[in-house]
């Protein structure tokens, strides 16, 4: 049972806790891209992604700031996903600002021409400066106290059930592949997250087929509590037989104002048996008011003001979690 909570009391999702108390995530405003601090019980630190350059360094400020609040002086592993610009775009400028001890991605960029080149370019150079872990499904990122499985990589995904899931997925057979996809979004790094009874999936911008691939004809990933949904909830990801077979309690929708929280792919995630909540970073000006979340639930909501708020998420190992928005200290417990 959920139970609102009145902000005032709840600084707990805003200011560091005491290392081993909990699990903390930080879900940062990058607008339409992804940047998702993970402070693990030990005091680890794990950033997915780090949005997008210029913009007067925007977004690694926003970032910076995060990880202040969090009490992280460093990032230890520095995970990313896919090699597109509101991904692995800010991750220089992100570096020059807090140190990265070990940078984790799939390998080499996939795509080619001059502004692929450009930003591979651009990583390189920083990511040759720190450790360097090339993932594949299966393998695990070794953030302390918590159980980090890499489910896609590079085109991939497991083959094998994670443990408690392997079941047939009844939904499947409504559910037609997509064409196939070339680009990078289809390589994305995606893990799920494990934290004594809690799971948390990051699938970032894997698209269609590559979902399918995870759930049918049988379910190889199983249940999760909370799900950051897929490419910021654009219609080519996240279809009903892997929406529903994750059956979220709650999703965090990493969208910008114009970019995702595209009505079809929200109906999906809306209609996911069992979901309580869809948490969203913007406002979606293409959802309009039947598909958007109440406002309450809206980091950045409609009026265009946007300040850069973000959500947070706190969880403990008996599967209890809470989420905060920062615009109005609203935080839910579930």
């Amino acid at each position: 049972m959920r139970k609102a909570i009145a902000a005032l009391g709840c600084f707990f999702g805003m200011l560091p806790l005491a290392s081993g108390a909990a699990l903390r995530m930080y879900f940062v405003d990058v607008e339409g891209g992804q940047a998702t601090l993970i402070v693990s019980p030990s005091g680890q630190s794990m950033l997915v992604d780090a949005g997008w350059p210029g913009n007067n360094g925007r977004d690694a400020d926003r970032i910076a700031a995060a990880a202040r609040l969090a009490g992280v002086k460093q990032i230890d592993y520095m995970v990313v996903t896919h090699h597109h610009l509101d991904h692995v775009g800010g991750v220089p400028e992100l570096a020059a600002k807090i140190p990265v001890v070990t940078f984790v991605d799939h390998g080499p960029n996939n795509e080619t021409g001059a502004a692929a080149q450009k930003l591979s370019a651009a990583y390189d150079q920083v990511a040759g400066k720190g450790k360097h872990l090339i993932v594949r499904p299966g393998d695990r990122i070794p953030l302390q106290g918590l159980d980090v499985e890499v489910i896609a990589a590079n085109g991939n995904t497991i083959t094998k059930p994670l443990h408690g899931a392997g079941r047939a997925n009844a939904a499947c057979s409504d559910v037609k592949s997509q064409d196939a996809d070339p680009t990078e979004n289809a390589r994305s790094v995606g893990f799920i997250l494990t934290y004594g009874k809690f799971r948390f999936a990051d699938l970032a911008d894997l698209t269609w087929n590559k979902e399918l691939a995870l759930t049918c004809p049988n379910d190889l990933i199983g249940t999760v509590d909370v799900y950051l949904v897929a490419h910021h909830s654009l219609a080519i990801s996240s279809p009903s037989a892997f929406v529903h077979a994750l059956h979220p309690k709650v999703a965090i929708m990493n969208n910008g104002a114009r970019k995702g929280g595209e009505p079809m792919a929200w109906t999906v995630i809306r209609d996911s048996p069992g979901l309580k909540d869809i948490w969203q970073l913007h406002y979606s000006v293409a959802g309009g008011k039947e598909h958007n979340s109440p406002d309450r639930f809206i980091a950045n909501p409609e009026d265009g003001s946007d300040q850069g708020h973000w959500l947070s998420l706190t969880a403990t190992p008996d599967g209890s979690f809470t989420v905060l928005n920062s615009r109005n200290r609203l935080a839910v417990s579930y």
